[in-house]
């Protein structure tokens, strides 16, 4: 070809990309990606923006690594910082560092804070290289593509509108059995869930308990599609949730691992445990009211632990099943008056229960009807006041903007432990002429 033909078909190049971006993002998204990029590499970067602005994500990433370090550089600082992020994170890490040194420090710094997703969201969770097809490209040209990206082990292929936005999913089964000239959109389903990259884990638990999905999409602000979360971080994000809020509801910290060095562990737990005594020495408190009565009625002294212990299982209880409502969503601030008066009635019901098979064993061992009164009257009590804090504990908690795993349960303690005391001994004092 000619110089002359080679300007020409340059300029009408130019022409088309300036006047129809999107069209032309159409037409390069069936080409190979090196003619594409010697292409491109032609043009002025002003003119292959508005393009890229429109390519697919999968058919982005292989043009760019096609273009001139230069030319990559270029396009890196003249498209939204957001793209340019979600760009590079999904070229192996070295790649990304060398196109990062290539940038002006100022926009490097940018696109390296976009990179960064807080840690435990969604955006660290999901896979970035994910494929995204339009909703009028054909079965068999769906199919191209996918054989040209050589990607395995996909479920479903989403489709993105002409901005980038997330519109649907095609079944990868249902695409195998489609004629070839079916267009996308016609065999696509709805979009059952899809989570915004800076939700937390706790969100993208809840999507995947409420719906047996295998994959969960990740969006941007704007709704673009950004990647895509696979089963197997769905399953260990659930995992993960799970045995985290069993650490922080005993006052260990999320962060700490079985491995970690001791005085990481001290760091995180000495402080709880600081608390943890502080309510002690009240309920310790509590018993130091009652002293003379103790010293008069030694018993009392054999069975306060009975009461107190019944008391902290059935909070313990309480709290377990509150705590897990709040996880899974199952319940939220305004069913507070619901469970607390559910967990009244257990604690009641329960209550009774263990106190009448509970004075049977004091009147065996004491033959005092005294004693078993006491005992009887301090269990239900407790127990009911174990059951109301139990419920609503972690919901105040949560109330205010605090994490209800993380204290819940000391404060659980302190109240079981308070109450028990005060009721057994208490009562004790008022029907000490029993005894």
């Amino acid at each position: 070809m000619s110089a002359g033909a080679e300007a020409a078909v340059a300029a009408l190049n130019l022409r088309f990309l300036l006047d129809y971006p999107r069209e032309a993002a159409r037409r390069i998204e069936t080409m190979p990606a090196q003619e594409v990029g010697a292409m491109l590499a032609a043009q002025p970067v002003h003119a292959v923006v508005p393009v890229w602005q429109s390519l697919a994500t999968d058919v982005e990433q292989a043009v760019f690594t096609e273009l001139p370090e230069q030319r990559a550089a270029e396009l890196l600082a003249e498209v939204e910082p957001a793209r340019g992020a979600a760009l590079l994170s999904r070229l192996d890490e070295d790649e990304r560092a060398r196109y990062i040194g290539l940038l002006d420090a100022q926009v490097a710094a940018e696109i390296r804070a976009l990179m960064q997703y807080r840690a435990d969201s969604a955006g660290q969770l999901m896979d970035p290289r994910v494929l995204a097809f339009r909703g009028d490209l054909t079965a068999h040209e769906a199919l191209a593509r996918l054989r040209q990206a050589k990607r395995r082990g996909l479920r479903d292929l989403y489709l993105v509108d002409d901005d980038g936005r997330l519109d649907g999913r095609v079944d990868i089964q249902d695409l195998a059995l489609a004629e070839p000239d079916e267009v996308l959109a016609r065999i696509a389903r709805k979009i059952a869930d899809a989570v915004q990259d800076t939700a937390p884990r706790e969100e993208v638990v809840e999507k995947m308990q409420q719906d047996a999905i295998a994959d969960l999409p990740v969006i941007d602000f704007d709704g673009r599609l950004v990647g895509a979360i696979r089963q197997a971080k769905l399953a260990s994000a659930v995992q993960q949730e799970t045995t985290l809020d069993i650490q922080t509801m005993v006052g260990a910290s999320r962060d700490e691992r079985a491995l970690s060095p001791a005085i990481f562990a001290v760091a995180k737990r000495l402080p709880w445990l600081q608390i943890n005594l502080l309510t002690a020495f009240l309920a310790a408190a509590v018993v130091g009211l009652f002293e003379s009565t103790i010293a008069k009625y030694t018993a009392l002294a054999v069975l306060l632990p009975v009461v107190a212990g019944q008391s902290g299982n059935a909070g313990a209880q309480a709290l377990a099943v509150t705590m897990r409502g709040l996880v899974l969503r199952e319940i939220s601030l305004r069913h507070w008056p619901k469970v607390v008066f559910k967990e009244l009635n257990v604690g009641l019901l329960n209550g009774l229960a263990v106190a009448a098979t509970t004075a049977i064993g004091v009147y065996l061992w004491s033959r005092s009807v005294g004693l078993v009164l006491v005992i009887s009257a301090a269990m239900v009590i407790s127990m009911v006041a174990a059951g109301f804090a139990g419920a609503l504990v972690p919901i105040t908690l949560q109330r205010f903007g605090q994490d209800p795993a993380q204290s819940s349960s000391i404060i659980l303690t302190t109240v079981t432990d308070v109450v028990g005391f005060f009721s057994f001994l208490g009562i004790a004092t008022l029907l000490s002429a029993l005894l």
